[in-house]
């Protein structure tokens, strides 16, 4: 399990802080706005019952101004209850508009992050395995999820809102400045100090939130690997260890919230500050004019309202920068994640075979999976359609990687590999692997029914189809004394299942979609009882009968009657015959085949 200082350390996460440059907010942006565009009718809306509130807003002070300077100073009653019945409606109106407003917010920020989750998911399933090599998974959860969340904040309550107050600031000042000038600009006198609070508070923030995503990230992964690994860390009696090192990744959190929060409880007083020093230069300066009969009364009255309003909104601003700053920050990732081209792509034009013969040819093939450190030198081999061979050798010598590149999970250095002749950088993706089976050792089953871990989901195979394979596997004999048989349910990673019971499942699998060629890792057998084994080699006997099958062996005994053997070392070629041949020669797999023996 790694640990905590490799969380914290390994940095070659492609679209974090550390690896992403910094993008300008306003092109951040442009990219949300993409998502809003399917939605622009109800974002359009949305602004225009806006700007009525900010209308209305503005309304109210002014008709309280109407109020006293021509029916209170002067008592004159006729008409006040007018204003009052205005002011009540008005009141109404915003309630009624507010309402509709943050409908139609909350669902259209739910619509969009809907479909950035699903593009999110849809382009990590087109990475390669060497992204995910790189990519632990609980930051790729957290690019899902938190994330994405994170977005959905800021488009409910941020976004729209921003506009919201921008708008009501600039109804606000065109009211203010029209009462009167002079007032207005001694008002507005104040401002440059909220400018430069706001300025040192959002480059604050921003460095802030960057860090506190980061944190979050690193939790998220050590927590999805403890779990994942949890039978290792009890076996272990990793409890202790693992819970000092997540409260240190708990305690870094913390500590950046901590700074984060700082800065908002110096920032909102400061801005209340100045708010009253706002309306204390209101009182001093208009006083004084009301007093001189320069200004009335009515209009000193609305411009306190004012600037209580006009505070407010810059208030809120304050608040909402936060949220768009933690925004951006999530921005950053999930674009530089989208935006991160697949390293393995179907070619323009890419061939598609609805069938195919099983020849596979490997020509002077180099592999690494670290540039130039190469697993496979120079290999060259070739299987005719229908024949069966199997590679063997010590632990490194690169027999899973001949699988690896034969799927085109990564792509080769030099040399070319060839299935029917056709190079399968040719083949369009999802064609070849369609043509190609994979029955690993580590089965890996989806939480849901057995039928669908055996169809994998596709409709289009019927449960006839599916017993049928079960039944031709010999992985019938246990579902059928399941209490729901194939419907039973399997928990996360099949749980539930014994390997063996898994490896049948996998066998089913590959009959079910019949594939052409056939890859096999046949360690799983090395795990499971005899009786369990004696039905997983039939049925590999079984599903290897007229196609094209390469072995990845580790028990000797199991491969026997294949047509070919062949012995890896290092990365190279060295033996290349049938089982009696390679013994006969007393090299490397004699020695091997003995010592397996010895150990029987």
């Amino acid at each position: 399990m790694a640990s905590v200082k490799e969380n914290k350390d390994k940095t070659e996460n492609i679209y974090d802080k550390d690896t992403v440059e910094k993008q300008a907010d306003t092109k951040i942006l442009f990219k949300l706005f993409r998502y809003v565009k399917p939605h622009r009718f109800i974002f359009i809306t949305t602004l225009f019952l806006l700007l009525i509130n900010a209308a209305l807003e503005t309304a109210g002070p002014f008709i309280i101004k109407l109020a006293i300077d021509k029916y209170l100073t002067p008592k004159i009653y006729d008409g006040f209850l007018l204003m009052i019945l205005l002011f009540g409606l008005t009141i109404i109106f915003q309630f009624v508009i507010r309402y509709f407003q943050q409908y139609l917010t909350e669902y259209m920020g739910e619509k969009i992050m809907f479909n950035l989750r699903m593009d999110i998911f849809s382009h990590i399933h087109k990475m390669e395995m060497s992204f995910f090599d790189k990519n632990r998974v609980g930051r790729l959860m957290t690019r899902v999820t938190t994330d994405v969340q994170t977005l959905n904040e800021m488009l409910s309550s941020g976004v729209v809102a921003l506009f919201g107050d921008v708008f009501m600031i600039t109804a606000i000042m065109v009211m203010m400045l029209n009462l009167d000038l002079k007032l207005s600009l001694v008002t507005f006198s104040v401002l440059i100090f909220l400018a430069m609070a706001t300025i040192i508070f959002r480059h604050k923030v921003r460095i802030y939130f960057n860090t506190i995503r980061e944190k979050i990230s690193a939790i998220n992964s050590y927590l999805q690997e403890s779990i994942t690994g949890i039978i290792t860390v009890k076996i272990l009696n990793r409890q202790k260890r693992n819970n000092e090192e997540f409260s240190e990744l708990n305690n870094d959190y913390l500590a950046e919230y901590i700074k984060t929060n700082f800065s908002y409880a110096v920032f909102f007083p400061i801005v209340t500050l100045i708010e009253t020093l706002a309306v204390a230069l209101i009182i001093w300066f208009g006083g004084g004019q009301v007093i001189k009969s320069a200004l009335t009364l009515g209009t000193l009255v609305a411009f306190i309202q004012y600037i209580e309003k006009f505070f407010h909104p810059i208030s809120d601003l304050s608040e909402k920068f936060g949220i768009l700053q933690e925004a951006i920050a999530a921005s950053e990732r999930i674009f530089g994640l989208l935006e991160t081209k697949p390293a393995i792509v179907s070619p323009v034009n890419a061939k598609i075979l609805p069938e195919i013969k099983g020849s596979i040819r490997f020509n002077n093939v180099w592999f690494a999976y670290n540039p130039k450190d190469y697993i496979l030198k120079d290999i060259s081999f070739e299987v005719k359609p229908g024949e069966s061979i199997a590679f063997v050798g010590a632990t490194g010598s690169g027999k899973t990687s001949i699988i690896n590149i034969l799927n085109r999970f990564y792509d080769i250095e030099m040399g070319n590999i060839y299935v029917d002749n056709i190079d399968i950088r040719e083949f369009d993706l999802q064609n070849l692997r369609r043509h190609v089976g994979v029955v690993a050792q580590d089965v890996f089953l989806f939480s849901g029914s057995i039928i669908d871990n055996i169809r994998l989901g596709n409709k289009d195979i019927t449960l006839k189809q599916v017993e049928e394979a079960a039944r031709f596997v010999n992985a019938d004999k246990f579902i059928n004394e399941l209490p729901d048989k194939y419907y039973q349910e399997v928990k996360e990673r099949g749980q539930t299942l014994s390997v063996g019971q898994k490896q049948l499942i996998a066998f089913a699998r590959a009959m079910v979609f019949n594939p052409k060629v056939l890859l096999v890792l046949d360690e799983a057998t090395s795990s499971v009882d005899t009786e369990i084994e004696a039905l997983i080699q039939d049925a590999l006997k079984k599903v290897m009968y007229g196609r094209t099958s390469i072995i990845i062996a580790h028990r000797l005994s199991t491969i026997k009657n294949v047509d070919r053997i062949i012995v890896l070392s290092k990365g190279r070629i060295i033996e290349n015959g049938t089982h009696r041949d390679l013994l006969k020669n007393k090299g490397i797999y004699y020695k091997l085949y003995k010592y397996q023996y010895q150990l029987q």
